[in-house]
C-alpha cells in the first residue's frame, strides 16, 4: 500500500469525516507526485462534491481561464495538484458556501504535502487560503494581498476565488485582469515547461 493510499484511508477513517464517508463521498484532493503546480483553496463546492470532481463549476471555468489552461490540462497533466484546506464540501452558509473545518488543513496538509516535491508554484486560491498559508505576512486585506501578489512569489501567488460572487470584486478592481492574471498565465506556463 502506497503512502497515498494510507493517508487516504486514514482520512477516510477519520471520525471527523464518517459522516461524509457513511454518504458515499470521497475526499476531493488531487496528489500527484509530479506535480509542479499546486492549488490550494477553501473546499469543494456543492456540484463538485456531487460530481466527485474538483473545480467542476462556474469557479472551475473562471480558475482555468485565468490559469491559462485548458480543462484537459487541468485534469490530465500530472502535473497539476488541487489540495483545498478541507477535502468535503461544507454546505451552505447565508452568503455562500460555509468555511472550511478548522484543524483539517493541520492535520492533513503536512504529509501529502511530502509526496509533492517538486511543486514550484502554490496558488492560494481566496481568503481561508491566503489566511491558512501567509498568515500574518498577509496584507490587511484581500485586495492589498492579492494586488501585491509579487511580495509572495516564488512561493505563493495569492488570488481572489473566482467564484461568481466575487464578480463585484473584480469590477472593482479592474488591474487584477490586466496585471495579474497575465502574471499568473506566465508564472503557470513557466512550471508547466
Amino acid at each position: 500500500m502506497t503512502t497515498l493510499t494510507k493517508i487516504m484511508t486514514a482520512i477516510k477513517t477519520d471520525p471527523e469525516n464518517l459522516a461524509y464517508t457513511a454518504q458515499g463521498w470521497e475526499p476531493l484532493v488531487h496528489i500527484l507526485p509530479n506535480a509542479t503546480i499546486l492549488i490550494i483553496s477553501q473546499a469543494p463546492g456543492r456540484i463538485a462534491q456531487q460530481t466527485a470532481t474538483y473545480f467542476n463549476d462556474a469557479s472551475g471555468d473562471r480558475l482555468r481561464t485565468w490559469m491559462g489552461v485548458t480543462r484537459e490540462q487541468f485534469y490530465h497533466s500530472d502535473r497539476i495538484a488541487v489540495m483545498p484546506l478541507d477535502f468535503y464540501y461544507p454546505g451552505k452558509g447565508k452568503s455562500g458556501d460555509l468555511p472550511p473545518r478548522k484543524g483539517f488543513a493541520d492535520k492533513w496538509h503536512q504529509p501529502l504535502l511530502a509526496l509533492m516535491p517538486n511543486v514550484q508554484l502554490t496558488l492560494l486560491v481566496g481568503q481561508y487560503a491566503i489566511k491558512a498559508y501567509l498568515g500574518k505576512n498577509r496584507r490587511q486585506t484581500l485586495t492589498a494581498t492579492v494586488q501585491n501578489y509579487a511580495d509572495y512569489l516564488p512561493d505563493y501567488f495569492p488570488i481572489v476565488h473566482p467564484s461568481p460572487l466575487n464578480y463585484g470584486w473584480q469590477k472593482r478592481n479592474p488591474w487584477f485582469q490586466e496585471q495579474v492574471v497575465p502574471e499568473l498565465q506566465d508564472q503557470v506556463r513557466q512550471a508547466l515547461d
